[in-house]
């Protein structure tokens, strides 16, 4: 493949009529009562039904489904009992809505749709499989399932469409998409790829499965897709500690910028996050020198996500992978917003600057925006329900990648703590130690230290290690602060919602083998540490004195 994936030309891109496609797909839309094709749908059509590979910027409602479902009618045999067309997707529901279009477009012509997802038995998706789906749609975890199994084999596909790219990568389906990719026919398959925004991580997927695309932006006129989008939330002063920890999960931003207007407040809002869990440091104008690049390496490097910063101390910083800047104070200098923002979107990717604005800083923000003539979106405070839907199903995404990189062995092994973990979820208090494991679970992905999981086999369970485990996890919840037990409350759902199916059921086992191997490990280090003995108490006075041949006192 070609390494430089973007194509960078500004000439006009091609489009296509109702009246110009196939009359098959003519009839297709007629089945649909479209009236006309949308944009979206008229810019790509022709460059798929050439077999070019596409990046699209395109967001939600904008028709982009009928962009890529058209393109695969055109190209599936019906009388050929294979994959043809593969889309993966971030959500179930997606995935839903997706297939059910492509039915209705297709009509009668004989071509089997099928979803694949988790959280439901894998039955009724064989059954599919083995009559032959020519267009499958499903999360990617599923379907690298179904791969790893040898139930979907790829050798006769023609079209793979990666759909809203920027939220499966937001999910954590990067392992799992390169996963997909190994399973690939050797020759190139025309690949085609919709995301609302393209930021650096997502034009790195862009280069593991493109091969020299076109670049359609339906915000501008031009091919190029380099853009900041401007969001702005407005708040109560006391709310502004919740909303940034929210908007940060909501997000998910590989790497951050995060400015405010004094060394007290980045002092303050690097230790909120820190104790929130995140893998977050400070730049301020009283960093040392030797310190101040220890810092910087870190986010150049990737090793850093959250970094937060003064004016000052940012200035001079050129780092191309900040796919989020947030401003948590309104700057003093309204142009200095415009310097702040430009930190991300660079290196032809686009990136988000988000600023929150407390109510007495309104007036300073419309300043800014009235002198820079900035547009902002300005959209209402995430509330705590979708927060907690989109962290679990992150947490979710990720204990799924783990369990497909244990052994066999540990498969096996961790079976025995089934009976346990059955009686913990049918109990109050099993159910918050349960929801417990899987905060510990998240607060090694926000570090991005899952990698730190034990990978040595779970000892034999025996009634006395049950206990064990059950009196160590009580003592732990004991010991969480008021902050932490918040964050555990709400995995206490997705507790209950894992032990219903069978699949899901054994991440909760996996988990609890994880923690009685860390017990055990612990146990090991007491253990390795030398006991003082008597011989080894340091001398009183008394004998010291006895020493030196004076009479110890009576």
């Amino acid at each position: 493949m070609n390494n430089d994936k973007t194509d960078s030309t500004t000439q006009e891109h091609k489009t296509i009529t109702l009246a110009e496609l196939p009359t098959h797909l003519q009839e297709a839309v007629g089945r649909a009562n479209w009236p006309s094709l949308m944009p979206v749908q008229a810019q790509s059509v022709p460059y798929l039904l050439e077999r070019r590979d596409l990046m699209v910027q395109s967001r939600t409602g904008s028709g982009k489904t009928g962009g890529f479902l058209l393109p695969a009618i055109d190209r599936i045999d019906p009388a050929e009992n294979s994959c043809q067309t593969l889309i993966l997707t971030p959500t179930r529901e997606l995935a839903n809505q997706i297939a059910e279009q492509a039915r209705t477009l297709a009509g009668d012509m004989g071509i089997r749709v099928v979803t694949v997802y988790g959280g439901v038995p894998y039955r009724q998706q064989l059954s599919a499989f083995r009559k032959g789906a020519h267009l499958v749609v499903g999360t990617p975890g599923r379907v690298l399932d179904h791969l790893g199994q040898g139930n979907l084999p790829l050798d006769k596909l023609r079209l793979l469409v990666l759909d809203e790219a920027d939220r499966m990568l937001s999910v954590g389906f990067y392992q799992d998409m390169k996963m997909v990719l190994t399973y690939m026919p050797d020759e190139h398959v025309n690949t085609v790829m919709f995301s609302a925004t393209f930021p650096p991580y997502v034009m790195r997927l862009a280069n593991d499965f493109l091969d020299d695309p076109v670049t359609i932006s339906l915000s501008s006129d031009s091919v190029h897709v380099h853009a900041i989008s401007h969001v702005r939330y407005d708040m109560d002063h006391m709310e502004k500690d919740r909303v940034l920890v929210n908007l940060i999960e909501m997000e998910n931003p590989q790497s951050a910028l995060i400015f405010c207007n004094s060394r007290a407040k980045v002092n303050y809002v690097t230790e909120v996050l820190t104790r929130y869990g995140y893998d977050a440091d400070q730049l301020s104008g009283d960093l040392a020198q030797r310190a101040r690049e220890r810092v910087l390496g870190r986010i150049r490097s990737g090793n850093l996500r959250l970094l937060v910063a003064t004016d000052v101390a940012a200035r001079g910083i050129d780092i191309n992978e900040l796919s989020h800047v947030f401003q948590y104070e309104v700057p003093e200098d309204p142009e200095a917003y415009v310097h702040r923002s430009g930190r991300t979107g660079r290196a032809g990717a686009t990136g988000t600057a988000i600023i929150l604005v407390e109510t007495m800083d309104k007036l300073r923000m419309s300043k800014v925006m009235r002198t820079y003539g900035v547009t902002m979106e300005t959209p209402p405070l995430p509330q705590s329900d979708e927060v907690t839907a989109v962290v679990t199903r992150r947490v979710e995404v990720a204990l799924k990648q783990s369990k497909r990189q244990r052994s066999d062995a540990f498969n096996e092994a961790m079976m025995q703590y089934e009976p346990m973990v059955e009686q913990m979820t049918m109990d109050g208090g099993g159910i918050r130690a349960m929801a417990m494991l899987l905060d510990d679970f998240y607060q090694l992905l926000l570090r991005d230290e899952t990698d730190k999981i034990p990978d040595a086999l779970p000892a034999a369970l025996d009634a006395d290690g049950v206990q064990q485990i059950a009196l160590s996890l009580a003592q732990s919840l004991h010991d969480k602060d008021t902050m932490r037990l918040q964050r555990i409350a709400r995995f206490e759902a997705m507790v209950e919602q894992l032990a219903m199916t069978g699949d899901e059921f054994y991440l909760l086992t996996m988990l609890m083998a994880d923690y009685h191997i860390g017990m055990k490990k612990q146990s090991k280090k007491g253990e390795g540490k030398k006991r003082p003995s008597k011989d080894d108490k340091p001398k009183s006075k008394r004998s010291s004195s006895k020493r030196k041949g004076k009479k110890p006192r009576s």
